[in-house]
Parts: structure tokens; sequence; C-alpha cells
């Protein structure tokens, strides 16, 4: 009888050993799975003379250099964790041509961004208001463009390198309204939501 209980106690450890190690690897798989991965690379090209707009201090593709691209964005939560660029959208601006949303052109004066390939999702969130927070304020900005982290380094880009995936790259408006010194704009830590 005792072997029979010592038999029955070892099959309740296995079974509970077991479904730890099936739990761990559910929630390590789902992990995984929210990783966002390069999709690929790009080859840089030398930009024809005069076709990089560095206004903004804008980065033009390097000849040979490779560079990641993505299909994905890391996952939305209530507080997204992002970098800010800086860019124009206005006509002639470093954002080269119109915004995919609209087909227009915005004023720097306005409070408006484009979002990496996988938050911008295909458009789906065009002229929806996102909330930008950093430097202990807050901004309401609406989203107007992609910044393409698929492509980039060609003539459609501005010879500009794809975005990174995880981009806000906002107007002249959002940076003043977080109230971040000029000679700090360029690039900013900060958190994203819905608004």
């Amino acid at each position: 009888m005792k072997g029979f209980n010592i038999s029955k106690k070892n099959n309740t450890s296995i079974v509970f050993l077991m479904g730890l190690i099936i739990l761990f690897l559910t929630l390590s798989s789902q992990v995984e799975a929210s990783k966002c991965r390069p999709s690929g690379r790009v080859r840089g090209k030398k930009p024809p003379p005069g076709q990089c707009n560095t206004e903004d201090d804008s980065d033009c593709c390097v000849e040979g250099k490779m560079y990641k691209v993505y299909e994905c964005s890391p996952p939305i939560t209530g507080n997204t964790k992002a970098y800010l660029t800086l860019n124009s959208f206005e006509d002639g601006g470093d954002g080269g041509g119109p915004s995919e949303c609209d087909n227009s052109y915005h004023s720097d004066d306005t409070p408006v961004v484009a979002l990496s390939t996988g938050w911008y999702n295909g458009g789906s969130r065009c002229h929806n208001n996102i909330t930008i927070s950093a430097n202990g304020r807050s901004v309401v900005a609406m989203v107007v463009d992609e910044c393409d982290s698929t492509e980039g380094c060609d003539e459609d880009h501005d010879y500009q390198p794809p975005c990174a995936n995880n981009i806000v790259d906002a107007s002249k408006a959002v940076w003043k309204a977080l109230g971040v010194s000029r000679n700090d704009w360029g690039g900013l830590d900060i958190t994203w939501s819905d608004a």
C-alpha cells in the first residue's frame, strides 16, 4: 500500500512539473511572438546631387551600407515606448511628398505625426489622434503619414534610410508643445497612446 501511495505522489509531481513546463513554453512562445524582428535589409544608394533633403538633420543613405527593414512595430500598450523624431510635412520639407493619409501637405505649426509601418497599420490610424508624452508634458497629434520601415534609400523616400520600427515622426508643433528646447530637437524617448 505504501508503495502505491509513493507512486501516486510521484505521478502527481510529474503531472504538476509537466504542467509547469507547458505553461513556461506557452508563455515563452507568446513573448517571442511579441518581438518584432527585422524582415530584411535594403542597401544604401548614393543620392543624386541635391536629392536628399537634410532639413531637420535628416540622414541620407550611405552607399553600400545595409539598413534593416521591418514590417512590424513593437506591441501597442497604454503607454507604448517610442522614439520621437523631427519631420517637416510641408511642401519641400524633408518629409518628401505629400502625406499618405490625405495626399496633402501639413503646416509645421500643426501637431501631426507619421508612425512606423507596423503602427501605421496600412492606414488604419489615418486622421486618428494619439497622445504623446515626454518631458513632463503631453500633446495630442493627428496621424497623417507613414514613416516607412519597409523601404528606403530611393527616390520615393527622398534617399533617406528606412525608419526604425518604433518611430513617431513629429512636426515642429509637437516638439514645441512638449517644451523641448530647440537645440534638443531631433530625437527623444517618449510614450504614446491612442487618444
